[in-house]
């Protein structure tokens, strides 16, 4: 998780929030439930650009390695604090996949 100061926060929490409604806004407009993933792709990639040129003014291959590393640690922190999570409170409500409990069950055994 990218823990970042409070100070930062407060400046960059209004700017994202105001983002989102926006997004949540232009998603309820086009009326279908994913229309939301490809204006949070755009989003995403729109702002990482804007940053690298900002901080850099050109595309290095460097760049590229770090802004990708930055995309899969969120995807991992979301997967990790909220997906993971839920998945295992439906698993609880709906039972294991049979041949996964018995991997699993395999594993414990020397």
């Amino acid at each position: 998780m990218p823990y970042i100061k409070p100070e930062a926060r407060q400046e960059l929490d209004p700017l994202i929030d105001a983002l989102a409604e926006r997004i949540v806004l232009k998603a309820r407009m086009a009326g279908y439930d994913g229309a939301f993933t490809g204006l949070l792709n755009y989003a995403f990639l729109r702002l990482a650009l804007a940053v690298v040129k900002g901080c850099f003014g050109r595309l290095r291959y460097w760049l590229i390695a770090a802004v990708i590393g930055v995309i899969h640690n969120v995807a991992h922190e979301f997967y990790r604090r909220l997906a993971a999570p839920y998945e295992d409170r439906q698993r609880l409500q709906s039972g294991e996949v049979d041949l996964l409990a018995q991997f699993l069950k395999d594993l414990e055994s020397p």
